[in-house]
């Protein structure tokens, strides 16, 4: 053994013999050695250098690129084509509209009057939805028009285009023909704070829209009575537009697909869902169809201009007991029986002017009167929601409206207190499942829909 071996084999012996004799002190001493430790570090840590102060390095590098002559000749080159669009007008000839175009074209005016498929571009209802390609001296190459279908059928889905094209030669040629619309998912919320529609135009959500809204709340909510200011909702719906522009007829909105409404604190949801059956329905989120055995009104969204109540006999000018529901709309308003029965009357009935009486079965019947005209005949079988007749001023009417009456045992009674009381349709278990996948996704753009005013969904 080497004599440093000896040495370090006495050094480690006293250490032992050291650790041995006085094991607290030696503690002691090893914890004050970590906290200095400590210290140091921390104290080298909050002097270390900031990193803005680092040292920075600017690298630059030459790109090369075309010279500007070169790039000026290529888009000098390049064909550019000038689009315009524009809404016709009532009164509009081919001129005005071309002018309002920015088209200064006389053979194209000219054909637009000639031509019987050009012409329908100046014919028939205003709003048509028109593009138009233009040469830069202001003459028309190409223009296409979008309008409702001439077939009424076809008004919800489909749209009539129509193309006038100059030919190489220089001579122009027209065709329509009839296009599916496409849909986009539309976010919208709003507060009421003196009407549904004023709340949904300041939003920017179509009038359609608002009516199915209070349809699908029917039930739960009386729009005419029972709306608070500060009331909020949020929907989510279709809109239909024509190669990819919205169109500006048949209420520019096709499907709600679900809203959720806010009234006096509890908040009500529906879903726009199809059952097994094919069957399109609104449900809340609990899957509860929001459909009943009766409707709550024989008429789509409308004014109430009498309730079930007291009133004064706006003809006999008498207090008298006001024992149905007056619906203020225009002549030619449809209007549809609120549960399916059997025609018991169709025709003319003294102060009621035209009415028809249906009967629901367990002493239950709805009487629909002053009507414009009749579309069932007595002892006709009718389902819910088919439409009976049309809102007139016959009888004793100081105006146009429908006056409606729900009768118990012959006693009759308030409409909405029946809508709300009669039974819901339920989901069957399997189709719960699937309702519940829905349910989950619409939850989510409900609640982006409150942060919008109204925009397209991603």
């Amino acid at each position: 053994m080497g004599q440093l071996e000896r040495a370090t084999e006495a050094t480690l012996a006293r250490g032992a013999r050291l650790v041995h004799a006085h094991p607290r002190t030696l503690a002691s001493v090893v914890a004050l050695s970590l906290a200095c430790f400590g210290a140091a570090a921390y104290g080298i840590a909050q002097t270390a250098p900031d990193a803005s102060d680092l040292p920075r390095r600017l690298v630059t590098e030459i790109v090369a690129h075309e010279d500007l002559p070169s790039q000026l000749e290529a888009l000098a080159g390049h064909e550019l084509q000038l689009y315009r669009s524009e809404q016709t007008r009532a009164g509009d000839g081919a001129e005005s509209l071309l002018a309002r175009m920015g088209l200064v074209d006389a053979e194209a005016a000219a054909f637009v009057r000639r031509d019987p498929l050009a012409r329908k571009l100046i014919e028939g209802r205003a709003g048509k939805l028109v593009r138009a390609a233009a040469t830069p001296a202001g003459q028309l190459e190409e223009l296409t028009a979008r309008y409702a279908p001439a077939n009424a059928d076809l008004a919800g889905t489909h749209f009539d285009r129509l193309s006038i094209t100059r030919g190489a030669d220089g001579r122009f040629t027209a065709r329509i023909t009839t296009v599916p619309l496409a849909t986009s998912v539309r976010l919208g919320s709003g507060t009421i704070r003196s009407s549904l529609f004023a709340a949904s135009d300041e939003s920017g959500i179509p009038d359609a829209v608002a009516v199915q809204m209070a349809e699908a709340f029917s039930v739960d909510i009386d729009f005419h009575r029972e709306l608070r200011r500060g009331d909020t909702f949020s929907v989510v719906y279709e809109t239909l537009t024509a190669d990819g522009e919205p169109i500006t007829w048949n209420h520019a909105a096709g499907r709600m697909l679900a809203a959720e409404f806010v009234n006096k604190g509890e908040a009500y949801s529906a879903v726009w869902f199809k059952d097994e059956s094919g069957r399109g329905g609104f449900y809340g989120l609990d899957g509860k169809s929001k459909r009943r055995a009766f409707l709550a009104s024989p008429m789509e969204f409308s004014r109430v201009t009498s309730g079930f109540a007291m009133r004064m006999h706006p003809i006999l000018n008498q207090w008298r007991a006001h024992k149905g529901v007056d619906y203020g709309a225009p002549s030619g308003t449809p209007v549809r029986a609120v549960a399916q029965g059997i025609v018991k009357f169709a025709g003319r009935q003294n102060g009621y002017g035209n009415v028809v009486e249906v009967e629901h079965g367990n002493g239950k019947s709805t009487l629909y009167a002053h009507l414009s005209r009749i579309d069932v005949r007595q002892g006709q079988r009718i389902d819910q929601g088919v439409r009976v007749g049309a809102v007139g001023a016959t009888g004793w009417a100081t105006g146009p409206h429908l006056h409606f009456e729900f009768k118990v045992h012959g006693e009759q009674v308030n409409p909405l207190a029946i809508a709300k009381s009669s039974e819901a349709i339920e989901l069957s278990p399997a189709e719960r499942q699937r309702f519940a996948g829905v349910a989950q996704q619409i939850r989510g753009q409900l609640d982006a829909a409150l942060t919008v005013g109204a925009t397209v969904a991603e």
